[in-house]
C-alpha cells in the first residue's frame, strides 16, 4: 500500500485547507489517460468507485483502481518548489 512522507501529508494538508474544501476530500493519484506510464495528481472532493483510500495523519490520497499495483511499494513525498506549490514525487520503499 502507499504509504506518506511526513514532507507529503504537510503539503496535502496545505492544499486542502482552501476555504470550500471539503471535510472528505484528498488527493487523487490516477494514470494519465493520453500518456502511458504516468501518473497525474489531482484534488478530489471524494473518491472515485474503486479507489484505495489511504489515510495518514488525518489526510486522505485517493489511489485510483488501476494504479494501485504500480503505487502498492511506493512512498509519497514532497518537496516546496520556487512557486510555493508541493511538487510531489514517488520513492521505492526500502
Amino acid at each position: 500500500m502507499l504509504t506518506l512522507t511526513d514532507n507529503a501529508v504537510i503539503a496535502i494538508r496545505d492544499l486542502m485547507g482552501g476555504e470550500g474544501v471539503p471535510a472528505e476530500a484528498g488527493l487523487r493519484i490516477s494514470p494519465k489517460a493520453d500518456e502511458a506510464g504516468a501518473l497525474e495528481v489531482a484534488l478530489a472532493s471524494t473518491p472515485q468507485a474503486g479507489d484505495q483510500v489511504v489515510v495518514h495523519e488525518g489526510v486522505r490520497v485517493f489511489v485510483a483502481e488501476d494504479a494501485v499495483r504500480i503505487l502498492d511499494d511506493k512512498s509519497l513525498d514532497a518537496l516546496v518548489g520556487g512557486t510555493g506549490q508541493p511538487a510531489f514525487r514517488l520513492d521505492r520503499r526500502a
